[in-house]
This record gives structure tokens, C-alpha cells and sequence, in this order.
């Protein structure tokens, strides 16, 4: 098999409304990566192979790709990146679908200066040649108490990436403005944004406005996007009105789960 060509030609076409799937058309021999588990339906020349690292530096060292899968690990990501390359003699697709409900954002990192950080769970898959690395936050108040923000995903390059939020995306463009945000509605931004954690307020504010103790500070200039529902907040609602250990409910509808249980027999 010859060497893969870098998918610069990429097309793409985001179907779907509220729970989208992307659907890249491959050319001969192009190649593009992706999370683990995102696939979902692919044409029959394309194939795929599990490795580490995202292919955009070939020629690393074994000691370095182990470093990046330690890094990985350490952050609760899939230790591997799925590569999917054409194989076939004419153009082939293959479909990647977000793993909740939400919004799949194309991002041209040419666009951006070739540089973005994203929440840890957003990145979804790219043309090969993104480089997709961990970034720590290096301030003791957003390391302690950044939450959700406190690891960052840092994809670099000059192609076609593609990230996934929850609920509605929205993109702000800031110009040496200061905007505070819960540290779970934050989805990416670019170079020229200051990213901190600071405290919500007073400590009545913090303990019982219910807005978190902490907040993302994003200050600069550059571009930011946010989503309206972050995947914690809704996983934490269903889990309030889900069935509990042992049969209990909690929350709302309790009495009417338990009435149910009555009637079924239980």
C-alpha cells in the first residue's frame, strides 16, 4: 500500500440538527483521525488502524509517543487515535457521530493560526497532520479548582478539525473584552485568550447561588466557544430522576415511580 496522502481535500458534509453526525468523503489514499469509539458507518475500501499517536509527526520516537499515551491516560482519554485511510480507487465516506446530543463544529485551524485549545471531550476527528496534545493549566487556582476546565485539549495545525459540544454552540468574538463562564460551558478558544479560574463571587454567592464555586475567566483577544448544556449538568439531572440502588427513586416522581412499582407487582 502506498503512503497515505494527507486529506487536503477533504469534503464534509454535518447532517442532522440537535444529534449530528459528520460525513467525510476520502480520496484515494487520504487519511484523516479520530477519537476511539466515534465511528459510525463507513463505505467499503475504508479502513482503519488503532495507534498511537495522531500521525502528525511521523518520525517521533517511541519514548515520545509513550509520553503522549501517558498523558492520555492520566486524563481519562482513550489511549489510542483511530486512523482511517481510502484504500479503494474512488472517492469512499466514512460518518463520526458525537457520543451525546449536541453540535459538531467544523474548525479551519489555518484560520485561527493554527492553534486552539478545547475542552478534553470535545475533540471528535480531524484531517491528518492536526496535532492533538494535552495542555495542563499551569496556574495553581485553575489546576485546583478548574473542574471541567482544568485539563484542555491543544490541537495544532494548519486542517480541517472538528469538535463536538452540547446543547447550543455559541461563538463569541472578543476584542480585549472579559467574559466569565461556568468552567462546563466552555468548548474552545483561541491564541490571544487568557484562560483563569476565579471565585463566583462572595462565599453566600459561592455556597448557595448554585452557580459553582469557581468560574472560567476568558480575557483577550481572539474567538470563544461556549455551549449552552454542558454534557455534566445534563448527566447530573438524569441521574436525580433515574431509578437508584435497590429500586429507590430520588427527586421528583418518586411517589409515582413508587405507585408504579405497586401496580406492576413489585
Amino acid at each position: 500500500m502506498s503512503e497515505n496522502k494527507i486529506a487536503s481535500h477533504t469534503r464534509h458534509q454535518i447532517i442532522g440538527d440537535d444529534i449530528q453526525t459528520v460525513v467525510m468523503t476520502l480520496q484515494p489514499q487520504e487519511t484523516i483521525i479520530a477519537e476511539a469509539g466515534t465511528m459510525n458507518w463507513m463505505d467499503q475500501h475504508i479502513t482503519f488502524e488503532t495507534k498511537m499517536g495522531d500521525g502528525s509527526t511521523p518520525n517521533e520516537s517511541l519514548s515520545t509517543k509513550l509520553l503522549n499515551v501517558g498523558k492520555r491516560f492520566l486524563t481519562g482519554e482513550s489511549l489510542f487515535m483511530t486512523h482511517f485511510s481510502n484504500n479503494g480507487e474512488a472517492d469512499q465516506k466514512v460518518a463520526f457521530a458525537a457520543p451525546f446530543p449536541g453540535k459538531i463544529i467544523q474548525i479551519d485551524l489555518s484560520t485561527y493560526g493554527g492553534h486552539i485549545q478545547c475542552q478534553k471531550d470535545a475533540f471528535l476527528c480531524a484531517e491528518i497532520g492536526t496535532k492533538v496534545d494535552i495542555a495542563f493549566q499551569k496556574k495553581l487556582g485553575t489546576g485546583l479548582f478548574g473542574g471541567e476546565g482544568f485539563i484542555l485539549q491543544k490541537l495544532t495545525g494548519d486542517k480541517i478539525a472538528y469538535l463536538h459540544a452540547c446543547g447550543t454552540i455559541i461563538k463569541r468574538e472578543l476584542k480585549g473584552e472579559t467574559i466569565k463562564v461556568d468552567t462546563g460551558c466552555l468548548v474552545g478558544f483561541t491564541e490571544g485568550i487568557n484562560y483563569n479560574i476565579e471565585k463566583a463571587g462572595n462565599l453566600k454567592s459561592m455556597v448557595f447561588g448554585g452557580e459553582g464555586i469557581f468560574l472560567a475567566t476568558l480575557q483577550g483577544t481572539g474567538t470563544v466557544w461556549l455551549q449552552s448544556l454542558p454534557f455534566s449538568r445534563l448527566a447530573k439531572q438524569v441521574y436525580k430522576f433515574a431509578p437508584q440502588t435497590g429500586g429507590r427513586r430520588q427527586g421528583e416522581g418518586s411517589v409515582l415511580g413508587g405507585l408504579g412499582d405497586l401496580l406492576g407487582g413489585k
